[in-house]
């Protein structure tokens, strides 16, 4: 049973051939049984879960309408707030705090019936490409353990790949949400920009982060889309808006008559081997399927890497400023005899990893007196060059696609003390992140250089997400058709025992 797809499982659920409970210990059994070797989960609320989903087995004996979801297990990436549960970031900082309120998404999950099982690893304060840069240890790849899971959401990833979970929440600024799915061969996508509430979503980068689906095929992440999004008074950047109507698409299965377009400078030179040939491959089903393949141009997204890495961390100094030591979290050198800006002082030395504190100080200094304009400001005006560059391709194609990595899973350790060959995992999935548009990765197939995942981005333009969907499903369901089984059946024996 947790081999099966989310949407099986919630008709198994409705049918009554298992019930919650027996479901959500399922997961949790799996959980205790792999997850000292993946480290997917850095809190498991056993008893909330079973209790939720007590609930849910309640309400349906009683013959209560209940969302398409109802009863199946969700794994939380730890950045969104749920009353009562610890809530870290993956940082020292907020090292035992438990939040007094829910995040939107907490409670649109709750609303739908769907389980919680726990909090996922990540990268602190999701400020990474790998989840080494979590406070409290390296998530593992279920594919291969010595390697990464992605980042800044590789927790999230990797209780998927490992079916310690059928559906997960990740957050995306930059690809945090797209580069996991892509290197351990699930599904994530990062909605509209404002088409789910950030509200409860501990912030990084304003104006970048957005919160999303995870899961292992295109209509559970389109049932769990819809079950998130919506607008949300309590987020000032939340779009007042129907949500696209993702699970139709995604069911539709027809991409006849729709153009496809090939990004230039996202499928050039320093795209590993393997990754080039799995996506061309991918391409020609898609032709196969109906659709018409044109190249687009956007030639200001070579600049994307650059203006994201100071418009992120001129946002996060000013959102970081927050974790003073004063209000909440973890509070160091207070003997009763020092200043507040003294254990404010120590306080932040002690709780930020070396990552974070990098990118504070890059913000900083990007934001101070007579750097602004040079540094920030310029920033600003590239990526309104980038959204142009979306707008024009747009109107050129019904949707873009590209790699969703230049390779695939690195191993741990490999580019920890690079900063800038880790920043470059994500030259593909920053530019959507910069203009607010929605993206996907699915995996389609594994790369013959090295049998990984290999991970194929489809990019929609602002609150058009349910084309991505369209695409999506209609790729996945040919993909299938020609393997016969899904890509994690594949994986190692860690992922399939």
């Amino acid at each position: 049973m947790i081999r099966n797809s989310a949407s099986a499982m919630a008709e198994a659920l409705a049918k009554k051939e298992i019930t919650s409970v027996e479901l959500t210990q399922l997961h949790l059994d799996r959980i205790d049984a792999v997850d000292s070797q993946v480290h997917a989960f850095l809190h498991v609320d056993r008893e909330g879960a079973l209790s939720q989903a007590a609930a849910v087995d309640a309400k349906r004996a009683a013959g209560e309408k209940l969302g398409p979801l109802a009863g199946v297990p969700l794994a939380l990436k730890d950045v969104m707030t749920q009353k009562g549960i610890p809530t870290t970031a993956g940082s020292k900082i907020l090292e035992g705090w438990r939040p007094p309120y829910d995040s939107t998404v907490v409670s649109n999950l709750k609303a739908n019936g769907i389980v919680i099982l726990g909090k996922t690893n990540m990268d602190e304060f999701a400020m990474g490409s790998s989840t080494e840069n979590s406070a409290y240890g390296t998530t593992h790849n279920p594919w291969d353990l010595d390697r990464i899971p992605g980042g800044s959401g590789g927790g999230s990833a990797a209780s998927l790949a490992a079916f310690e979970a059928p559906l997960a929440i990740g957050t995306d600024t930059g690809g945090s949400i797209r580069q996991p799915a892509a290197v351990t061969g699930t599904v994530g996508v990062k909605p509209t920009y404002g088409g789910v509430s950030r509200y409860g979503l501990i912030a990084f980068s304003s104006s970048l982060d957005q919160a999303g689906p995870c899961a292992r095929t295109v209509l559970d992440a389109a049932l769990l889309h819809e079950a998130i999004a919506g607008y949300d008074k309590k987020d000032s950047t939340s779009i007042n808006a129907p949500v696209p109507a993702v699970v139709a698409a995604a069911k539709k299965l027809d991409v006849k008559g729709l153009k496809i377009g090939v990004v230039k400078e996202l499928s050039g030179d320093g795209y590993q081997a393997g990754v080039r040939s799995r996506f061309d491959e991918a391409l020609q089903e898609l032709v196969a399927a109906g659709a018409e393949i044109v190249e687009v141009s956007c030639p200001n997204f070579e600049y994307a890497l650059a203006a994201y890495y100071l418009i992120a961390p001129s946002e996060a100094s000013s959102n970081l400023a927050r974790f003073d030591s004063m209000r909440y979290g973890i509070r160091v050198g207070d003997d009763g005899n020092a200043g507040a800006e003294e254990v404010m002082k120590i306080t932040r030395e002690v709780g930020f990893g070396k990552e974070v504190k990098r990118r504070i100080i890059l913000g900083t200094y990007a934001l101070s007196s007579g750097y602004y304009d040079a540094y920030y400001g310029s920033a600003q005006k590239v990526r309104t060059l980038i959204v142009q560059d979306f707008a024009k391709a747009f109107a050129q194609a019904d949707v873009l696609v590209s790699p969703t990595c230049p390779t695939t899973a690195f191993k741990i350790g490999e580019k920890s003390d690079d900063p800038l060959a880790m920043y470059l995992n994500d030259i593909a999935t920053i530019p959507v992140n910069m203009a607010g548009v929605g993206g996907m990765s699915l995996p389609v197939g594994l790369s013959p250089d090295d049998g990984l995942p290999v991970g194929f981005q489809i990019m929609s333009a602002a609150m058009k997400d349910d084309l991505m969907y369209q695409v999506g499903g209609t790729l996945e369901a040919a993909l299938l058709s020609k393997w016969g089984a899904p890509i994690l059946s594949q994986a190692p024996a860690l992922a399939t025992k």
